[in-house]
């Protein structure tokens, strides 16, 4: 596996790749931010489900379909990166396909979506959009 200095660009590009093949789920290396981060997608109902696996230091991601084998996810694209970090204050989090999708942020008071964000009043830096 290659080596990227980007875990959270790593995480959706697999999740992207794996939902391009149809594959029923995908592994990657685990972290304490992807499994927050996996967490909220699981709520948000756009994975089945994930398992840590400890021994091996990974994460194995169940993907969601629906019935005629059309992911649930329609998207997922990085804002915030390494080189270029965009923040956001509490009323200026925007809304992801008219509300139908999530924004993933990290805030003082952990990694949420937009909803609770704005639910706790707070901002932070901008991870990502599923839609």
């Amino acid at each position: 596996m290659a080596l990227f200095n980007d875990p959270i660009a790593e995480l959706l590009t697999n999740i992207r790749n794996a939902l391009s093949a149809q594959k029923r789920y995908v592994d990657i290396g685990v972290s304490q931010m992807k499994v927050r981060m996996l967490e909220i997608l699981k709520e948000q109902g756009f994975i089945e489900n994930f398992i840590v696996s400890d021994p091996k230091r990974q994460v194995r991601i169940f993907l969601k379909y629906t019935a005629d084998r059309r992911s649930v996810i329609h998207g997922l694209k990085r804002i915030s990166s390494p080189g270029l970090r965009r923040y956001v204050e509490c009323k200026k989090i925007p809304r992801v396909q008219g509300g139908f999708g999530i924004v993933i942020l990290t805030t003082s008071k952990g990694i949420l979506d937009d909803r609770k964000a704005r639910e706790l009043g707070v901002g932070g830096e901008i991870l990502g959009y599923v839609w």
